[in-house]
């Protein structure tokens, strides 16, 4: 099989390897992979952002990946070959709280990714796709998907009363926000460009703010909620927005920290936080019940997840660079044929 090897960090010492076809052991299946989908979190695992946590030489990464069942090890009951399915983020993690066991095992980072023709997983670890999905749609779903329904559903409970505030256009700020119109919230999208705002009114933001224009657009959020505040903040900038989104969320609100894409680091006015009695919840994607909720929000609800561009897999680091840039509006994929 062919596949896209790290052979040290750095976008630049990527590979296309041919590598033998595994086979699946008792409870596996091997699955011909299609399609794959990157998130943020891949550059920083190719700069091994990771640290030791990672694999530092010899990775295979993406996480996210989308195929059909070619062959099924002994005992396996859940699926047959030809059956067409997606992964899961964290192979082990099927329901219940985050578990320091099952957050230690993600795919494209501490184990070998998706970024190849054939991989097996354990039966448990992979689900089916609706008929109405494909592959690459499919492979957006494992964890940017994930990630917002688990802020915006799973923690935010969010319905027809809530106010919820999304920022930009990458993959988790445009779940965020299907997932939010389909609950019945209305929603406050923040981009840079009247252009992308417009696309996001397209997809049901109810009010854009620029804040490139408008730098205190957390004020600006709150003039739009009648001064109340918004109920939810999908927080997936980092450093550089969070002040504004403390500013932004009502008293008893919530701030889903999310992505960290502006930097890591951010001075809190923790006065704000205590006197607002915020709740800063941090997501780290999802359980395997998540994912299932996601299959099946987006086959009742017909959510299309927004897919920016395809490259073939060979062109992984010219994806990757893609998404680094921050210029893509929805998902950037990789497609094996």
């Amino acid at each position: 099989m062919k596949a896209m090897v790290m052979e040290a960090l750095g976008t630049d010492n990527l590979r296309l390897k041919e590598l033998p076809d595994p086979t699946p052991g008792p409870g596996q299946v091997l699955v011909r992979l299609r399609a794959a989908s990157l998130n943020f979190r891949d550059v920083l695992a190719l700069r091994g952002g990771y640290g030791s946590r990672q694999k530092q030489a010899g990775l295979i990464p993406l996480s996210d990946g989308a195929g059909e069942v070619v062959e099924v090890g002994a005992g396996v009951r859940r699926f047959k070959a030809g059956d067409r399915v997606v992964n899961t983020f964290f192979p082990g993690w099927l329901s219940g709280p985050p578990d320091e066991r099952f957050l230690q095992q993600d795919l494209g980072g501490m184990e070998d990714g998706v970024a190849c023709e054939l991989r097996v997983f354990s039966e448990d670890a992979v689900l089916p796709i609706p008929a109405s999905m494909s592959f690459l749609e499919a492979a957006t779903l494992p964890c940017a998907a994930v990630t917002a329904w688990n802020a915006v559903r799973a923690h935010a409970a969010t319905g027809p009363e809530h106010v919820v505030l999304t920022q930009g256009s990458g993959g988790v700020a445009l779940f965020a926000l299907q997932f939010a119109r389909a609950a019945g919230a209305r929603v406050i999208a923040i981009s840079s460009t009247a252009e992308r705002l417009a696309r996001l009114g397209e997809l049901g933001a109810q009010h854009g703010i620029n804040y490139r224009e408008d730098a205190e657009w957390g004020k600006a959020a709150r003039k739009l909620t009648a001064g109340r505040g918004v109920d939810l903040v999908v927080e997936t900038a980092g450093a550089a927005t969070l002040k504004q989104s403390i500013r932004a969320a009502r008293l008893g609100g919530m701030i889903a920290m999310i992505g960290m894409v502006s930097g890591p680091t951010a001075e809190v006015n923790l006065p704000l936080v205590a006197m607002g009695s915020l709740r800063v919840h941090g997501i780290a994607v999802g359980n395997r019940e998540h994912l299932e909720q996601v299959l099946a929000a987006c086959a009742t609800n017909a959510i299309r997840p927004v897919i920016d561009r395809s490259f073939p897999l060979a062109d992984l680091g010219a994806a990757l660079k893609h998404v680094e840039s921050g210029q893509q509006f929805g998902k950037v994929c990789v497609e094996m044929g």
